[in-house]
């Protein structure tokens, strides 16, 4: 089975989660590679999808709602899992706990009426440098700190339950 990890990235943590399920994906024996959205041409040639993008104002980025948007006639009717790359490990008290109510929103953001299987936020790296001075001060202001909050055994974790059910017939 072919698998797209396809991915929109601002900065490049989402990118490694999505090299890091594809290759956990490959070690399950499954042919899976990881793609910026915008490099794939023909979507038609994959059997099942792993999309995911970096979440900005609680929205996808526009290059991963665009290949939503552009492939719903396709991705309709594979397998289809999500994913969304944001700040929720970085952020303290009850900043941190309004980050679940983040989810609806950016799912609801998508293009089209999407069938996927299931939606996992996961918390990026955070740095100085991607946020303005304002921003950093907003940042600091709401319990922010900076860091990489990528958590590789969840996301380790959820790429076997995904080779476990496209291992199922």
């Amino acid at each position: 089975m072919d698998v797209l990890v396809g991915y929109a990235t601002a900065h490049g943590s989402t990118r490694g989660i999505a090299e890091r399920l594809a290759a956990k994906l490959g070690e399950a024996g499954l042919k899976a590679e990881a793609r910026a959205v915008e490099s794939v041409d023909d979507a038609d040639a994959y059997s099942a999808f792993v999309l995911g993008s970096a979440v900005h104002g609680q929205t996808w980025l526009g290059p991963a709602k665009a290949f939503v948007r552009d492939n719903l006639d396709v991705l309709g009717p594979r397998p289809l899992w999500i994913f969304s790359v944001g700040i929720p490990g970085a952020l303290r008290g009850p900043w941190k706990r309004m980050a679940d109510k983040e989810i609806p929103v950016i799912v609801e953001s998508l293009p089209g009426d999407l069938a996927y299987r299931e939606h996992r936020l996961f918390s990026g790296v955070v740095a100085r440098a991607q946020l303005p001075v304002t921003g950093r001060i907003l940042f600091h202001l709401a319990g922010g700190r900076f860091g990489d909050y990528r958590d590789w055994d969840a996301i380790d974790a959820w790429a076997s339950s995904l080779a476990a059910e496209l291992a199922r017939p």
